[in-house]
């Protein structure tokens, strides 16, 4: 099992910016990938950015040049950076870990945190 814990989540104006943490523990060995996905109020969740182990970083249209995933494996920390923040970014932030267990992939999530983007 792997066990994710979000902070740095609030309210910031537009064009402001915000990095969120996520920490993980458990079985963290098995990780496959790591990644952020956000859920607007009345919308499904989307992914925003990826980290597989071993690949490179994917981002969605829609924050690609404005936010920076990244992970600090000796911390077992992943990272998200968020830059000229706009209101559409508001959302609940999840973090997300898919991990492999005898052959079978899971997902783990976090609590989520809240990002507000409003003036």
């Amino acid at each position: 099992q792997v066990l994710l814990v979000e902070s740095g989540g609030g309210l910031v104006q537009p064009g402001g910016s915000l990095r969120l943490s996520c920490a993980a523990s458990g079985n963290i060995f098995s990780i496959d990938a790591v990644g952020w996905y956000r859920q607007a109020p009345g919308k499904q969740r989307d992914l925003v950015a990826v980290i597989p182990v071993g690949g490179s970083t994917n981002y969605a249209d829609s924050v690609k040049g404005r936010f920076t995933i990244s992970r600090d494996n000796a911390k077992n920390m992943v990272y998200l950076q968020m830059l000229s923040l706009k209101p559409e970014d508001t959302a609940v932030y999840y973090c997300n870990a898919k991990y492999t267990v005898l052959g079978r992939q899971f997902d783990s999530w976090g609590q989520g945190t809240q990002v507000t983007v409003s003036s």
